[in-house]
């Protein structure tokens, strides 16, 4: 049986790449049986009926993503700018928390540091998630980008993060060739305007990376409150050590998370932001109820 991955779709045409790194256009067959319309980055099985190619199955994904729409991804590259629209410790952790969810290794990479000074708080933020375990890539222009390249080898990865912070322009500085149309930042509304129409997996770095539309939204009202204190990984040293086994780190006596964090052994504003997306996850199921 043929095998391909999908890298486009627009409408009811995909853009599949074959196996010997041919680029076809599929439909999708009457008997093809999912429970979900195929995605960008699924694997999947086609046959060749006369001129036309007819995808014929979609493999079982091992993650998936609703925002943006795409699946089997190894990583989402986080980029944030350090200014306008400034840098938020707040929106990072909910882009971390929200990639986590869906079984996807967050990686943070910031552009436009060439427009604060040297002692700019943004520096201490970014030793604080290196220390905490995440990677950091910094963009400044006119300097070199240390450890993209590396990072996005042998893999697949969507670039995703706030509209406005460089998505697009990244790309094209990893890979002169490639071309996407990018706008000024709406000087009216202070964001940026979308530029990208759909999902597709390009060639970067001898890798694959999805360039996506902004966030519009942030929505954790389909996470469990369970599940969502799992993601914070700040909290896995001291989880197990609480008095109670299902301690929410909020109002429980003898909270080993909560003295990590009078202790500075967890940052203030992660548990800071915990605090915040855990109402938020319980008024989201209020309005769902």
């Amino acid at each position: 049986m043929n095998k391909a991955i999908i890298i486009k779709i627009i409408s009811n045409r995909y853009t599949i790449l074959t196996e010997d790194h041919s680029q076809l256009i599929a439909q999708g067959s009457g008997k093809l049986k999912f429970n979900s319309l195929p995605l960008v980055g699924d694997h999947i099985e086609y046959e060749l009926r006369e001129d036309v190619v007819m995808m014929t199955k979609v493999l079982p994904r091992h993650n998936e993503m609703k925002r943006p729409s795409i699946a089997n991804v190894d990583q989402a590259l986080i980029v944030m700018s350090a200014v306008k629209p400034d840098f938020s410790t707040q929106l990072v952790d909910r882009f971390v928390w929200l990639v986590r969810n869906a079984n996807i290794e967050p990686v943070l990479i910031v552009t436009k540091l060439d427009l604060v000074d040297d002692n700019s708080s943004i520096y201490q933020d970014l030793n604080q998630y290196e220390k905490d375990g995440m990677k950091v890539i910094r963009v400044a222009r006119g300097r070199d980008i240390i450890g993209l390249e590396e990072t996005i080898k042998d893999k697949i990865s969507v670039l995703t993060g706030q509209s406005g912070v460089g998505k697009s322009s990244l790309l094209n500085r990893l890979n002169p060739d490639f071309v996407l149309h990018t706008q000024e930042i709406s000087k009216a509304l202070g964001r940026g305007k979308h530029t990208t129409r759909h999902v597709q997996l390009y060639p970067i770095a001898d890798g694959w990376v999805a360039d996506t539309p902004g966030f519009s939204s942030l929505e954790f009202g389909n996470i469990e409150l369970k599940t969502f204190d799992l993601l914070v990984k700040e909290f896995d040293p001291y989880r197990e050590k609480c008095q109670f086994r299902d301690c929410s780190h909020v109002n429980e006596p003898k909270c080993a998370v909560k003295d990590a964090v009078n202790q500075n052994l967890i940052h203030k504003d992660r548990y800071k932001h915990y605090l915040e997306v855990r109402q938020l996850i319980i008024d989201e199921r209020k309005t769902y109820k």
